[in-house]
């Protein structure tokens, strides 16, 4: 009796054909290798990020140090006068975080209504070929570099706002504001239009099932279902905003002052950074590591921002879940 494999063909006749070159238990341990040489590749950057973290952190921990062995911390921390480059020099950070708050909060009242709203117009009103022409031009506007919103807000918007502020300053911190508020409603707008667009339709059409109107389907579930993400893309802008250089030491100017009126000049944290680390204060002196202690504090107001932000993310998505 002739002996034939399950498919009914004699096995002497497969004995001609010749063994494949490539098995398949050999095609599966390159697909395996493929998969280990992708995770360790991962796991390198995700470690060499971690990596690239701890060594910024140590040079600025390192180099502030010694800036505290001739500033006592309750100088630097409660001080109100900031003058690291007169004879009588002093070293309060509170009008550089004047400055820097000031402007942050200008920029985020100018970014937060006009980027929301253009999300929720990309999102809900606008047509498809709308919504692919529009977004992509905002995110043009988020690449224009931000020397470029310096010189805008000194040449552009401070002299159309001295036609209506005749007092007010040729370098203040409303113009910087303002210029940091356009640079950052493209990143509002682009990450809150996803997270619109991204909320269920099926959510959606229960809303309207239930005889809601468009403007009530948008305040009571869509804004209220991608709160968590429209938390994190705040606290993104704040901290992009709080971290921003050039446009507010080319248009708020270099005045540390401790004041909360936006016409006036002023001096935030990047500015001090940016002026200390021009070259005119040698290395190692008290002038050149205070822009390590002000990076250090800089560091530490956004690492709680962060945390804000991951405490607001996880609070809503449990409430949503």
């Amino acid at each position: 009796m002739e002996s034939r494999d399950r498919e009914g063909v004699d096995i002497e006749e497969r004995k001609g054909y010749q063994k494949p070159i490539y098995s398949y238990s050999s095609y599966i341990t390159k697909g395996e290798l493929i998969d280990s040489i992708v995770r360790y590749a991962l796991l390198g950057a995700s470690v060499s990020t971690v990596i690239a973290i701890i060594v910024i952190s140590y040079s600025l921990i390192s180099e502030s140090m010694n800036f505290f062995t001739h500033i006592s911390p309750y100088e630097f921390f409660f001080g109100t006068k900031w003058a690291a480059f007169f004879d009588d020099k002093s070293f309060g950070i509170l009008p550089l975080l004047a400055g820097t708050m000031l402007t942050t909060v200008i920029a985020l009242g100018f970014a937060i209504p006009i980027g929301i709203g253009a999300a929720v117009f990309l999102s809900e009103y606008a047509p498809v070929h709308i919504r692919k022409l529009v977004k992509p031009v905002l995110e043009i506007l988020a690449g224009i570099p931000t020397v470029v919103y310096g010189y805008f807000a000194l040449y552009f918007i401070t002299p159309n706002l001295q036609a209506f502020i005749p007092d007010l300053y040729t370098y203040n911190a409303l113009a910087a504001g303002l210029a940091m508020g356009v640079m950052i409603t493209p990143t509002i707008a682009s990450l809150s239009e996803d997270a619109f667009y991204s909320v269920p339709q099926s959510i959606k059409a229960a809303g309207y099932a239930l005889g809601a109107r468009k403007s009530q389907v948008i305040l009571r579930i869509v804004i209220p279902y991608t709160l968590s993400a429209l938390s994190a893309v705040i606290i993104l802008a704040m901290g992009r905003a709080i971290g921003e250089t050039m446009i507010v030491t080319i248009a708020a100017g270099l005045r540390p002052s401790l004041t909360l009126n936006p016409f006036e000049s002023v001096m935030t944290m990047t500015a001090a950074i940016a002026q200390a680390a021009t070259g005119d204060s040698p290395r190692g002196t008290v002038e050149y590591t205070s822009l390590f202690a002000v990076g250090v504090y800089l560091f530490a107001v956004v690492a709680v921002l962060n945390m804000i932000s991951g405490y607001l993310r996880r609070r809503w998505e449990i409430k949503y879940e």
